[in-house]
């Protein structure tokens, strides 16, 4: 089911790359764009949906695995976002990019083999839920505010980790409603986290600096879910010293691939053409 789980939400980061692709297109140069210009755009729209289908793919896959080994597959969105950043620039990818990618994989295949099963049912309680809401939306302010006044590159990253903060206390959430969870209001609340995090990766997307971007929101957002779901959840770690030892290589050349992927995607204003 680990297995299942993992291809599961590697198809839905091909959607989630994709769709970030296109609407950090339409984004990128916009000073603080508006959502409802982004929305008269057909390109924009089309990475909504984009998204949404691989939204709705990573749920299903929190359905079959645990957030340990599901949301660090997200990471591999940085890959698909190659050739669809690449497509989208009229250009081939570097090799340094390929090279990047290649070390984001290994990471990841190290990353899994090393999870262990988790068959029970994860347990949130109401305050712990909103601990975790109340707690998320202080990062991604304190980010937000840390962002004001800084350059492209600092601005994009700095909203990008928020959104990927809030993303990840979404996909805590999820994780507990997929399980069985029938509280109303962690359905209702669920979506929330979500909706302001797409309201921040638009603001980090009109810096136009996808690679640093879209590498933040990626570390950022597992990062954020595999911390919340072995503290709140009870979800499993690595144990025993070799598996401990493999999983901090592996997130090491993860967390190194993405890095270098970031610096090597020369996504900039200079290099995106105009969509107007």
């Amino acid at each position: 089911m680990i297995v299942f789980a993992a291809g599961l939400a590697l198809l839905g980061s091909l959607f989630f790359a994709a769709g970030a692709a296109l609407q950090q297109f339409e984004a990128a140069g916009e000073a603080g764009p508006a959502l409802r210009r982004l929305m008269r755009r057909p390109r924009w729209l089309l990475g909504g949906l984009a998204i949404g289908a691989g939204t709705a793919l990573h749920i299903v896959a929190l359905k079959y695995g645990p957030l340990t080994v599901v949301q660090p597959m997200g990471v591999a969105g940085l890959l698909f976002a190659l050739p669809c950043a690449a497509a989208l620039q009229r250009r081939r990818p570097q090799p340094g990019e390929l090279a990047a990618a290649a070390v984001i994989a290994i990471g990841l295949i190290g990353l899994v083999l090393v999870v262990p099963e988790h068959s029970d049912s994860p347990y949130l309680g109401t305050g712990e839920a909103v601990a975790l809401l109340a707690g998320a939306a202080a990062v991604s302010l304190l980010l937000l505010a840390a962002a004001r006044r800084r350059t492209p590159a600092v601005q994009a990253v700095l909203l990008a980790t928020g959104a990927g903060v809030l993303y990840g206390a979404t996909a805590t959430l999820a994780r507990v409603l997929v399980d069985g969870n029938r509280e109303l209001w962690f359905l209702l609340a669920a979506p929330l986290p979500a909706l302001v995090a797409l309201g921040l990766l638009q603001r980090a997307y009109a810096a136009g600096r996808f690679g640093p971007a879209f590498a933040a929101l990626q570390v950022a957002d597992p990062l954020t879910a595999v911390v919340l779901g072995a503290l709140l959840l009870g979800e499993p770690l690595p144990t025993g010293p070799a598996s401990a030892v493999t999983a901090l290589v592996a997130a090491a050349l993860t967390a190194a691939g993405t890095v270098a992927l970031a610096r090597t995607t020369p996504m900039s204003p200079a290099h995106v053409p105009t969509a107007r």
